[in-house]
């Protein structure tokens, strides 16, 4: 088990740029969620069209909020992102169901995915560690 991070530099260019990344993660992720809870006329219109029942649109919006909390908590930011990652999961699914375009529709999440991870990897030396060289 790794105890000493002291083998682990961390500039804070790196930093920064890891929290720059997750700000940007977080920031998208709250005005997703926010809008899925408050569920505005594009929310509305989106799960129609997705064909999904509005009232998932809440529940998927309160499961969203708890992960990005999980997230931007140091202790739990792992889990948090693991979490992200299975929502996202399936929103490339729903996407790529009803055939939306690749690039800038079906795989956003997966762009999103990339800040949440870049981000966390950047900022914290133990997953950069486990990452790199193992447990």
């Amino acid at each position: 088990m790794l105890t000493d991070l002291s083998m682990v530099p961390v500039s804070k260019g790196t930093m920064r740029i890891g929290r720059t990344l997750s700000v940007i993660a977080v920031l998208f992720l709250l005005f997703d969620s926010t809008i899925h809870i408050i569920q505005i006329k594009p929310v509305v219109d989106s799960f129609a069209q997705l064909g999904y029942p509005l009232g998932t649109a809440l529940t998927l919006g309160i499961l969203e909020l708890l992960c990005v909390i999980l997230y931007v908590i140091h202790r739990t930011s792992v889990l948090g992102a693991i979490l992200l990652t299975g929502y996202l999961g399936g929103a490339i699914a729903t996407q790529v169901r009803v055939d939306s375009p690749l690039l800038s529709t079906a795989l956003f999440p997966v762009y999103l995915g990339i800040l949440i991870w870049g981000g966390l990897y950047l900022r914290n030396p133990l997953l950069r560690k486990v990452v790199t060289h193992g447990s």
